[in-house]
Order: C-alpha cells, then structure tokens, then sequence
C-alpha cells in the first residue's frame, strides 16, 4: 500500500485558501473531580519451590523404580547435594530360556562454591549395573547345554571431577573428570579427561580457544578366540582456535581443530587437522534462518560408552578412536508463527573406523565356552562409513501449559569392507507431548520410531560349514504414557505404561523387549 498514492486527474480541481480567526471568550468552571480510589488486583499465590525430593513407583515385571534428589544450601555461597537412583527388573520376557532380569544403580554426591570472581564444583559417584546375556539363538543348543549358561554379568565404575568457571578473565572455565569402569570378566578401564576454554587477544579482536587433554587405558581379560590378554590405551591431545565475526545478519565462526594422537599400545603417533566452520544468516528475522557447517574430530570410543549404549557386549572388544574426517550440514530454522518453531537440515558424514555392533557367532562347540560365547553377546566391528541423512523438527508452544514436539530424520549408509551398517536404523522418529490440565492434573505422552536395522549370524563349526546369513530386524515404535494429580504442593502420584502397543520387537538380534508395562508410584518434595 502506498503512503502517498499519485493522482492523475486531469478534472482536479484546485482548492481555495480558507483564512478565518477566532475569538476566545473565557468560562468558568464549578467542576470539581473526585479522588480516585485503585481497584483491587486478585494476586496468584506464589508457587512454593522445593530444594529436594524423592520419588518411588513400581509396577509390572516386578519393577522398582526410585529416585532421590538432594541439595542443601550451606551458605550465600555453598551448596552440598547428591543424587540416588535405582531402575531394577525382575524380567519375565516370553519364550526366552535365559533369565532377563536387571539392575540399575547410580549415585553421586557434589560441593560447590561461588566466590567474587570465579565459581568451583566437585563431584564423585559410583554406579552398578547387573544384566543378563539372554538373546539365546533358537535351534542350536540343548536342553542341558542352555542349563548350564550362567548369562549374568554386571558392570561397575566410580568417577571424580570438577570444574572451575571464572566471571572475568582469559581462562573461562576449566573441568577435568576420571572414571575407573569395569565388569565382573576381569576387565577394568582407566579414563581421564581435562578440558579448558581462554580467549587469545589479537590486536583489537579476540580468538576462542578450546584445549583438552583424553586419556584412555584398559584391559579385557582374554580375546573372544584366544585366552590371551586384550589391550589398549591411547592418549590426545586437542587445540581448537576460533574467531567468530558478525556483520549485519549473517554470523560466521572460522576455525580448525589440530589433535594429535599417541597410541601407547602400538606405539604410533598421528596428527590430525579437521575444519571447524560455521555460518547462520538470518534471511527474514527469526522466520528463517539459513545455517551450515564444515567440521570433522577425532572421537574416543570407550568400553564405558559401548555397555551403557548396549548392555550386551561382550567383554572382548577391540577398540581404537574413529576419525570424523567430515561432517558436514546445511539447513533451514526460524518460526512459523511466535508459538511455533522448525529445523530442516541435511547432514554428510565421512568417518574412518566407525563402530558397529555386531552379534558374535555361534559356536557349536560348547566345550570350554564363556557364558557369552553362545551367539549371545555382541562385538565391535570397524568400517569407513559415509552417511547422507536428512532431519526434520516441529515444536510446538501452544501455552505455558502445553508443549508439542515432533522429530525424523532418513539415514543412508555407503560402507567400504562390511556388507552392511550393521545395526543402524534407516529411519528414526519422536513425538513428545506434555500438557498442564489443570493446577492438580498433569499428563505427557511420548513415541519413538525406529526403521529396519540388518545384522548377521555366523556359525562356527568344526563338523560343517554354515554360510553366514543376513538378517533384516523389523522396524518398531514404542508409544508411552503417564499421568500425574498433584495432592498438595509436596505431594503427588503419578502412573505410567510403557509399551503401549504391546510391541513384541527386538532393539538387537535375539534381544526382545518387554511387553506392555504399568508403574504407579508417588513424589515428595521437601526442604530440610
């Protein structure tokens, strides 16, 4: 819309000055206005908030699930706290002839300490888990053979740490952490990390620099084929410079990353150089925002990593960093309207000695087998994997009282010496939703989607030659619930399903899951 339209009329007739005065005359007023009285506002009462709480529930497959907060203020400037929590099941899965049941167990206690130019934390903890090696092939073993695998085995680690976080100075904060994880099999591993942020003034502009230090050592008991010792260990070192310039809308972050790598075991020594960019412009406001990026690094992989991400491993793995030569991203972020937020993104990813899992094989022979060594467990292979995926995500904000979030992404994976990316997925999804009914009632929901995965089972034997067969695991979704009444503002319930649809699917090869779960339990909250 113009804000001043031209007129092209040639019958426009031109308008006449008008010349006028005029003549004031003073009256006098007899109104006299009233004193306003301020109308009286309804004030909400204030949400009382709680330092502490503790939360109990169980539920089917005889399932205990508890937990504990705690944090105390000692001062202005002290607080001591912890955290206990305990997720164990008696199991009870159909059709399995191996026992199912587990345990999960964590605790850790901290200090921290807030001082006029700097803040300090301290932390340590131990956790214990306890699982079974129960994804026993069909067809294979006997009676007798199956009465003697013991498949429990357990898991355990303390850790200690700190970080140090400083208001006004070159160094910006610095943390290092050391864990001692192991299992029952004899396996013990060592790792120690210290990180450390400063900025670098270069005449009148500043360089963020980012420097680490990753140590990692450990040891299994015996090969999966030979009774000898398993060892590794390396050390890194990292340097990340960095400067970021902005210039009306757009935003860029140049930088490279230099690592260097000392394999104790091997006694090899590598220098890696990985690209650190990144770029944002905002192409209309936060409406749309167009972003990508150019980086790579070299990641430590961990026996502690492999267990918590598959409990099922076994503990004779071969394990050595992945080198992220790539990783590459581009796509599009803003708002659809001020409630309402999305992500586009297209990723490429090289990378050189990626992890897999992959099932062990089965081995007929049964003199002299571990308990893991029944086609039971899996191990790690390596490949040069490149990945094409392509990411989507909605948020939604209808209120303070209801949130909605949507997420997807399509995978593609070219490998170079294996026939497939074993056990990762081609598609994955979520849905979570949390809504505020009213003061006392809650409730939330969540769904994951998981795509096709392939796997591989071999089978050993000195009696006949088995040709390895590739096995495709369907895709799944888990649907779950739970809905809460708050009591009083220390006080409420809350109950829980889980695996709503009743899905009877395997996250690994021979591994099935839980059926349909229930859990009820009750949350308190107190200060001391």
């Amino acid at each position: 819309i113009r804000d001043r339209p031209k007129l092209n009329d040639s019958d426009a007739v031109k308008k006449k000055a008008v010349k006028y005065s005029i003549f004031s005359i003073p009256v006098a007023s007899t109104f006299t206005p009233a004193k306003g009285k301020a109308a009286q506002v309804d004030k909400a009462r204030a949400v009382k908030l709680y330092d502490n709480y503790a939360s109990l529930g169980v539920g089917s497959y005889t399932t205990i699930l508890g937990e504990v907060y705690l944090n105390h203020e000692l001062s202005n400037t002290e607080n001591v706290g912890g955290y206990f929590s305990h997720h164990s099941s008696a199991g009870g899965i159909e059709g399995l002839r191996l026992d199912d049941d587990f345990t999960k167990t964590n605790l850790n206690a901290h200090y921290s300490q807030k001082l006029r130019n700097f803040s300090w934390k301290v932390d340590g903890g131990f956790d214990l888990q306890t699982y079974n090696w129960y994804g026993l092939p069909d067809g294979f073993y006997t009676d007798q053979q199956i009465g003697g695998i013991d498949p429990g085995h357990s898991f355990h680690s303390f850790y200690v740490g700190g970080k140090l976080n400083f208001d006004d100075a070159i160094i910006k904060d610095g943390n290092v952490r050391f864990r001692r994880f192991g299992d029952n099999q004899d396996s013990g591993e060592n790792r120690f990390v210290a990180k450390t942020s400063f900025d670098v003034p270069v005449q009148d502009e500043i360089i963020s620099t980012e420097f680490y230090i990753d140590y990692i050592g450990g040891s299994f008991d015996r090969d999966f084929n030979t009774t000898e010792e398993l060892r590794y260990g390396n050390v890194t070192f990292g340097l990340a410079p960095s400067y970021q310039l902005k210039q009306d809308d757009l935003t860029l972050d140049l930088g490279v990353k230099f690592v260097y790598l000392n394999d104790n075991e091997f006694d090899d020594s590598k220098f890696f150089i990985y690209p650190n960019l990144e770029a944002s412009y905002r192409v209309i406001d936060e409406i749309l925002i167009a972003y990508g990026g150019f980086k790579g690094d070299l990641i430590q992989n961990s026996y502690y990593e492999f267990a918590n991400e598959n409990p099922f491993v076994s503990p004779d793995l071969f394990i050595v960093p992945t080198d992220q030569q790539v990783k590459g991203f581009l796509g599009l972020k803003g708002k659809l309207a001020d409630n309402v937020s999305y992500n586009m993104s297209g990723n490429y990813v090289s990378e050189q000695n990626k992890a897999l899992y992959k099932a062990n094989a089965i081995n007929t022979d049964v003199v002299g087998l571990k308990d893991y060594q029944y086609g039971n467990s899996f191990g790690i292979v390596y490949d040069d994997v490149t990945t094409f995926s392509l990411a989507g995500e909605l948020n939604v904000d209808i209120n303070r009282n209801f949130t909605l979030s949507i997420k997807g992404e399509y995978f593609n994976y070219s490998v170079d010496n294996q026939s497939e990316a074993w056990n990762l997925p081609d598609i994955t999804g979520s849905v979570f939703l949390d809504y505020q009914i009213s003061e006392q009632w809650y409730a939330g929901a969540s769904l994951y989607f998981v795509g096709e995965r392939k796997d591989r089972q071999d089978v050993l034997s000195t009696l006949v030659v088995v040709p390895p067969i590739t096995i495709t695991l369907d895709s799944y979704f888990d649907a779950n619930a739970h809905v809460g009444y708050k009591i009083n503002d220390q006080l409420s319930v809350f109950a829980k399903v889980n695996n709503i649809a009743n899905q009877d699917y395997e996250r690994y090869l021979n591994f099935p899951v839980q059926g349909i779960q229930f859990l009820a339990g009750a949350t308190y909250q107190f200060d001391f």
